[in-house]
């Protein structure tokens, strides 16, 4: 791997979904340093952030995966070539300085790098809040749960209606001393099936009601939930753990306004996956192109295909192909 200073980077990937992780593989094969940047806190982008604990049937080589060993598979593919992975990070201006590009990111750090790979899915995801914990994120209360042991023996509260909702309800049964969805409204947005396996687990459900305050014990730890129910007497819930599962927003943010060619929340990309912008390429779900068809599959691909060009484009003496893995010492 080429040895260069902590803030320079052959490789600047955006986007540490399975596209971005199998980029940071490729590139450390080829010979690249690289840089991880994503707004999520963990790795593993829409996966782990809305579907972590289903099974994905169209990943090749796999018969079945859950999305978390996927993620962790890809992240464990990439950990020989050290990737930097700046979790939690936003990324904020980009200009072309010479022959290098420079990556602001939010708080004003500096990256600077022969390439940027853009593998940003469908943007950048925010949580949409729940207004009684305020103030509780990372204390309590959690938008997607990385390590389902945290809560081994915990009372968890998961508030909302979706599938993600109903995926953490029947993630944390077998492990949390208790879990109750809450959900404001007495319709569910989740599949009628992932519901009836929650309601067979004998997970108490209580519906037409809302989190209106988080309760903390005298360690200043969240301890109990109050909710006010519809029609009935406001309750007070056991809670060392709150899972708000309202769903997320995502746009491209910052990237919109990088010069790039943008159609519906996508960047059109050539047959090498590079941009409009010199040094700027993207693959995945956020790189369009005619008959684009979005799967993870797609994006392994294309991540490989950006990352050869990078290669040569970095240094033209490089070949395009760098002959295939199963050959290398």
């Amino acid at each position: 791997m080429t040895e260069v200073p902590g803030d320079s980077y052959d490789l600047v990937i955006i986007g540490a979904g399975p596209t971005g992780l199998f980029a940071a593989y490729y590139a450390g094969f080829r010979g690249l340093s690289m840089a991880v940047v994503d707004s999520l806190p963990e790795p593993g982008g829409q996966v782990t952030a809305m579907y972590p604990e289903k099974m994905i049937y169209d990943v090749g080589g796999f018969a079945e995966v859950r999305g978390r060993d996927l993620v962790d598979g890809l992240v464990k593919q990439a950990a020989p070539f050290k990737p930097k992975y700046l979790l939690g990070r936003k990324a904020e201006k980009l200009e072309t300085v010479g022959d290098e590009v420079e990556l602001t990111l939010d708080g004003g750090e500096t990256l600077k790098a022969g390439a940027v790979l853009i593998t940003a899915g469908i943007g950048e995801f925010t949580p949409r809040p729940l207004p009684a914990g305020d103030g509780w994120l990372g204390r309590g209360m959690v938008h997607f749960v990385p390590a389902l042991q945290a809560h081994a023996g915990q009372h968890v509260v998961v508030v909302g209606g979706g599938d993600s909702a109903f995926d953490w309800i029947l993630a944390l049964h077998p492990v949390a001393a208790s879990v109750t969805l809450v959900h404001r409204r007495a319709k569910f947005r989740a599949a009628e099936s992932i519901v009836r396996q929650a309601r067979e687990l004998g997970t108490r459900i209580i519906t037409d009601a809302e989190v209106t305050r988080f309760v903390e014990n005298a360690d200043g730890a969240l301890e109990a939930v109050d909710i006010a129910v519809k029609g009935a007497e406001e309750e007070r819930l056991p809670a060392n753990a709150v899972v708000a599962a309202l769903g997320f927003t995502a746009d491209l943010g910052p990237i919109e306004s990088w010069g790039l060619e943008i159609d519906h929340r996508a960047i059109a990309v050539d047959s090498t996956m590079a941009t409009a912008r010199e040094r700027v390429y993207a693959a995945g779900d956020v790189a369009a192109y005619p008959g684009k068809v979005k799967l993870i599959a797609t994006g392994f691909g294309e991540a490989a295909t950006a990352v050869n060009n990078i290669a040569v484009a970095l240094d033209p003496d490089a070949h395009l192909f760098p002959g295939h893995s199963s050959n290398a010492e």
